[in-house]
C-alpha cells in the first residue's frame, strides 16, 4: 500500500514570549484560547483573542503537563525534576474566569517515592489521568474524585524504554526518558515518546479497567522527540522534535517506521526553533495544529536565541500528490 503523501505545512506566528522562556505544554480551551505552561519561569500563560499572552499565575515549582479533566477545570503538573523531585498536581478552575483576573490553584495531590520528574500527561478516561515520570522511567495512573479535588496514584507501567540516560553525551539539561503521552480511544493504545531512548512506543489499554492490557510495543525510532498530537482518523502522530527543530509525522502502527517524515522545519525555519508540544486547533483536527516553541532556550541553533512562540501549523494536501 502506498504511503499517504506528506502534507504541505504553513507556519504562522500566533503569539510571542520573551527569549529564554521555555513553553512546555499547552491546552486549548472551549473558547479557543490557549493555555501554555512555562517550565523554567514556573508560570501559566493564556493566549486569548486578540493574540497577546496574559500571565495567569506564577507557581512555586516548575510547570510541565496540563490536562482539562472537567469542563474548564485543569490539572497542572508541578515538579522539581532536577533538584528535590517534589511533585504535585494543582487544580485550576477557570469557569467564568476572564484573563487578567486572579486565580486560586489548589494542590490536590502530592506524589511519594519513586517520583522523580513529572512530564507529559493525558486522560485515559473520565477521572483517570496518565502522567509520565521522565526520570523515574515510568507512567503514573492518577484516579480523581468526582470533582477533581482529591486523587490517588499508583504506577501504571514501567519499562526500559521509558528510562532516561544520564551518561548520554548530550549538552545539559539532562534528556528526559518518557516524555509525551497521549491516549487514543479509537486504537485502544496509549502512545508515548522517550527522548533519551529515541523511540515512539505504544501500550494496549484495557477499555474496562484502563490498565495496560499488555507490554510496551516499539512503533518507530525517532530522536529528540518531545510531545505530540494524534490524528486518530488518519493514523498518524505529529511529533515535536525539540532539539532538532522539526515537526515529524509518525505512523501509529508498528513496522512502518520507514515512513517517519519531517513535515516542517526541514529546511530550517525560524518559526520552529525548539518545538515542545502540539495540540489540534478546535474544529480543525487533522488540518491545523498549535505548536509551542522555546526559541532555542534548550539548544540554540548557531548559538542564537529567538523568542519563544505559539505557532499555528496548517496542514494541506500536497498539490499534485
Amino acid at each position: 500500500m502506498p504511503m499517504t503523501p506528506v502534507p504541505d505545512v504553513t507556519l504562522t506566528p500566533v503569539a510571542s514570549f520573551p527569549e529564554k522562556y521555555f513553553p512546555e505544554n499547552l491546552a486549548v480551551r472551549g473558547d479557543g484560547s490557549v493555555l501554555v505552561t512555562v517550565l523554567l519561569q514556573q508560570e501559566l500563560w493564556i493566549v486569548p483573542e486578540p493574540r497577546h499572552p496574559v500571565l495567569v499565575h506564577r507557581f512555586d515549582h516548575p510547570v510541565t503537563g496540563i490536562v482539562e479533566v472537567l469542563p474548564d477545570v485543569f490539572l497542572i503538573s508541578l515538579t522539581e525534576g532536577y533538584t528535590t523531585h517534589e511533585s504535585h498536581l494543582a487544580r485550576l478552575d477557570l469557569t467564568g474566569w476572564t484573563p487578567g483576573e486572579p486565580v486560586a490553584p489548589e494542590i490536590i495531590f502530592t506524589f511519594d517515592e519513586p517520583v522523580r520528574a513529572l512530564n507529559g500527561s493525558c486522560l485515559l478516561g473520565p477521572g483517570v489521568l496518565a502522567v509520565a515520570d521522565c526520570f523515574a522511567g515510568l507512567i503514573w495512573r492518577v484516579d480523581l474524585d468526582a470533582d477533581a479535588r482529591g486523587a490517588k496514584a499508583r504506577i501504571w507501567l514501567a519499562h526500559d524504554t521509558m528510562a532516561d540516560d544520564p551518561d548520554a553525551e548530550v549538552a545539559p539539561p539532562r534528556q528526559p526518558g518518557v516524555n509525551g503521552v497521549r491516549y487514543s480511544a479509537r486504537t485502544g493504545y496509549l502512545y508515548y515518546t522517550s527522548t533519551a531512548q529515541k523511540v515512539f512506543m505504544r501500550v494496549p489499554v484495557d477499555p474496562g479497567t484502563l490498565d495496560p492490557a499488555g507490554g510496551a510495543e516499539f512503533v518507530a525510532a525517532i530522536d529528540n522527540a518531545d510531545d505530540f498530537a494524534l490524528d486518530e482518523e488518519a493514523g498518524f502522530a505529529y511529533v515535536t522534535r525539540h532539539r532538532a527543530n522539526t515537526l515529524d509525522r509518525v505512523p501509529l502502527i508498528p513496522r512502518h517506521g520507514s515512513e517517519v517524515r519531517h513535515v516542517a522545519g526541514e529546511p530550517f525555519d525560524e518559526l520552529l526553533v525548539g518545538p515542545s508540544s502540539a495540540a489540534w486547533v478546535p474544529g480543525e483536527e487533522g488540518r491545523a495544529l498549535y505548536v509551542t516553541t522555546d526559541g532555542g532556550t534548550t539548544a540554540p541553533p548557531d548559538g542564537i536565541f529567538r523568542n519563544a512562540m505559539l505557532v499555528r501549523a496548517e496542514l494541506r494536501p500536497r498539490t499534485g500528490s
